[in-house]
């Protein structure tokens, strides 16, 4: 008498090593490519992701968007890709009606940072509205601007200086800015994302009444 099938018999047919997801380190359970990975990695660890700085992982991305998405959304984090400006973020899904724990916290501006947002945005929607296709700033314009808004009792301007500076070094790091030349920096257009037009008009009315306060 005949052997049954595998199949029939209730077996499943042994499945060759080949065809195994290769493992990345001991006891790897994970079924993603490294390169896919990493851009998982680094959605959860940067704020955005820039096409332009990251072009070899931006086409990652684009590759491989649903498998990431859904990666993301077991984690209650939604992914937003913005093909027009080249970059992609994350964002916390909230829920009224689901018990949603929050992964993402918020990790807010301090005031230098909020005051050289709002003139980077400020310079960014004149330029454009000019029919520039883009818009550039230096630390000195920045420092001049800034500190403007800072207590007028407070002579210590390198203490100001030092602030403005390590504020735009944070946005450098997100961004938000890319240096082009010693100080001499161009704004990029993830300054609308961050500060849109009716943040914009909002924050800048009421640094206006600070300002207006302190003096």
């Amino acid at each position: 008498m005949s052997e049954p099938d595998g199949a029939a018999a209730g077996f499943i047919e042994p499945v060759s090593m080949e065809d195994d997801p290769a493992e990345l380190f001991a006891g790897d359970a994970g079924t993603l490519d490294a390169d896919v990975r990493r851009v998982l990695v680094q959605l959860l660890r940067r704020k955005f992701l820039l096409a332009e700085r990251y072009p070899a992982q931006w086409r990652t991305l684009l590759e491989n968007q649903q498998i990431i998405e859904s990666r993301l959304h077991d984690l209650f984090v939604r992914l937003v890709v913005d093909h027009d400006r080249g970059v992609a973020y994350k964002q916390q899904v909230r829920s009224a009606e689901l018990d949603v724990p929050i992964l993402l916290k918020d990790d807010p501006y301090n005031r230098a940072e909020a005051l050289v947002l709002v003139h980077l945005r400020t310079v960014f929607q004149r330029e454009r509205g000019t029919g520039e296709t883009s818009a550039r700033v230096d630390i000195e314009e920045l420092e001049q601007t800034v500190l403007t808004y800072f207590d007028p009792d407070d002579h210590n301007l390198a203490r100001g200086q030092n602030e403005v500076r390590t504020a735009v070094h944070r946005l450098t790091r997100e961004g938000l800015l890319t240096e082009e030349s010693t100080d001499r920096y161009r704004i990029t257009p993830l300054i609308e994302i961050v500060l849109s037009t009716e943040k914009l008009t909002e924050l800048s009315r009421w640094l206006r009444e600070q300002n207006e306060v302190a003096s």
